[in-house]
């Protein structure tokens, strides 16, 4: 089964640390059980157990240190990560963001040449440490061209002055990663700031949760140049490179939390009844959960397919650059269309306080809000369509990349220009020799797509407007969905009927994405036509519809139980 059972953890992994973080983590949770995770999650403490847990494990010493720089277990392994962070999801949202601000907060740290910040780092993770990312500000968001936290020349150092708004982990950071600029000349610049200075004044916690994301201030705050992560360009890739390796990890989030979703909505639904028959009886309700399954499973196919790009990534080959934020905003969204349609089925019952479903109502909502909202990954990823749809390249086959090894490429990025100039694979590729009646509806609408771009491609007034933007980016996501999945599918023994009924889901939503271009104000005769042939309804299959209820969705029920 694709999908995470804590119970029945049976994810391969070639060293005996990896699977030991994961069955430590899983068991911590399970001790804690459900009733104190629940009473933490409304009484909002800081989640000081777990911090302990990690610690004493050296689970974050193990997970978040490259190799080389600290113990012989340490590594950045994106393929153990995907996991951990897919169980802290499950378990909490509250969990996985005090380990992925953590992620960010180290990213400037591992990138830059100052090897003794990079000793101290290490040294606070095996102390049990975490960290924390200052780039944003209260009235400037991450625009990091507005950066009003300024250093000032001081002898020979200097003074920092300025806030920082929404930086979780700021109350007990070991190591604050902050972003700012040169007074004298507008440089930019990473430093390292300690939340324990007495020049470190935390303001507030800006949210009502367990979590502390904080506002915080440096009033003449010393800077040394030992104290310097970046300056200059270098300070702005490290920016932008930190938040491409930590906004992956925001669909794990969604994964795990939907998976938790799952299993609790169908035990209630299927055993349910009213008006003398199963809840689950009903057609709209049994649709509701093949549908949220298949789009789950999805999820994970996408995610996972995103990780081998991520894990083989070099300066010649820089995919990943487009599929880490599909990641990011797709498989978020996606997770919000899983909440959904489980609340439509589960109704009243997601409300209460007894069950994880409320808590995963809300927190699902975070996150295609977090690392870039929606509309700024769209615009990220348009960047690539030209050379997408119309100069692929050969590269390598890329395999299953689950070997024990050490993602070095992350840390050394490089440059965070020339998006424009990625190159990719041929997409068609994918759908070739697949017999499956809605992969091959799908592949013509993606057809259309393509020749709507070479026939009528965005005008300059058209790229300027968000809301058709928005539209199109949306089909070009959905071919980039649909072709990591279709690379991904055997690699995990998907079978037919499921990835036929996972494709019946994407041909509907490109018409719908179709449909909204169509009806855009500056559409163009030629691109509202192209539009029409994307309008295409999937073939449903009854009996294929059946097979996937009875043997992927039906069979959750009871699968899975917290302990109380």
């Amino acid at each position: 089964m694709i999908l995470l059972d804590p119970k029945n953890l049976t994810r391969p992994y070639p060293d005996a640390r990896s699977a030991e973080i994961m069955r430590r983590t899983v068991d911590f949770f399970e001790s804690k059980g459900k009733r104190r995770l629940l009473a933490d999650y409304y009484d909002r403490p800081w989640y000081s157990d777990f911090l302990e847990f990690v610690g004493k494990e050296r689970i974050f010493a193990s997970m978040c240190t490259p190799a080389g720089e600290g113990a012989p277990d340490a590594r950045w392994d994106t393929w153990r990560i995907c996991e951990f962070a897919e169980i802290l999801g499950f378990y909490g949202l509250q969990y996985w963001y005090t380990w992925q601000v953590s992620v960010l907060g180290l990213g400037p740290i591992w990138m830059t040449g100052n090897a003794a910040l990079r000793r101290k780092a290490s040294r606070a993770l095996e102390d049990g440490g975490i960290f924390a990312f200052g780039l944003s500000e209260k009235d400037h968001g991450a625009d990091i061209y507005s950066s009003d936290m300024v250093l000032t020349r001081d002898g020979d150092g200097w003074k920092a002055n300025g806030r920082k708004y929404y930086i979780g982990n700021g109350n007990e950071a070991a190591i604050v990663s902050t972003f700012g600029r040169f007074e004298d000349d507008d440089e930019y610049v990473f430093f390292a700031a300690d939340p324990k200075h007495p020049s470190y004044h935390l303001v507030q916690n800006v949210v009502a949760s367990q979590n502390y994301v904080s506002e915080f201030e440096l009033r003449d705050y010393p800077v040394r140049e030992e104290d310097i992560l970046h300056r200059g360009r270098a300070a702005w890739d490290a920016a932008l490179n930190t938040v491409n390796i930590g906004k992956y990890n925001l669909g794990w989030a969604s994964i795990g939390i939907c998976t938790h979703a799952l299993y609790e909505a169908i035990t209630h639904a299927h055993n349910r009844r009213l008006y003398g028959m199963r809840v689950t009886d009903m057609s709209h309700v049994r649709r509701m959960f093949v549908e949220a399954h298949a789009r789950l499973v999805a999820m994970k196919l996408f995610a996972l397919r995103a990780a081998d790009y991520m894990r083989s990534a070099s300066s010649e080959d820089r995919r990943y650059l487009l599929y880490n934020p599909m990641v990011k905003m797709k498989v978020t969204t996606q997770g919000e269309r899983v909440i959904d349609l489980l609340w439509d089925a589960i109704a009243a019952k997601g409300f209460e306080k007894d069950g994880y479903f409320g808590q995963a109502a809300v927190d699902i909502r975070a996150l295609p809000k977090l690392e870039g909202t929606v509309h700024v990954n769209i615009a990220l990823i348009a960047k690539f369509m030209p050379n997408f749809f119309f100069d692929p390249a050969e590269y390598p086959e890329i395999g299953r990349q689950d070997q024990e090894a050490n993602d070095d490429f992350l840390f050394r990025q490089g440059s965070a220009r020339g998006l424009g100039q990625i190159r990719f694979h041929d997409y068609r590729r994918a759908f070739e020799g697949v017999d499956l009646p809605n992969v091959k509806l799908f592949a013509e609408q993606a057809e259309a797509f393509r020749k709507l771009l070479q026939e009528a491609p965005p005008g300059p007034d058209q790229m300027k407007d968000v809301d058709f933007l928005l539209a199109g980016g949306e089909i070009f996501a959905l071919v980039v969905y649909a072709q990591l999945i279709l690379e991904n599918a055997p690699r995990y023994e998907l079978d037919a009927d499921l990835l036929d009924q996972i494709f019946e889901f994407l041909v509907r939503d490109v018409a719908e994405h179709a449909l909204q271009l169509a009806n855009q104000p500056g559409s163009s005769e030629v691109q509202v036509a192209r539009c029409h042939e994307m309008l295409r309804k999937p073939i449903h299959d009854a009996a294929r519809y059946e097979r996937v209820w009875k043997q992927h969705v039906e069979t959750l029920d009871g699968a899975y139980a917290m302990n109380p």
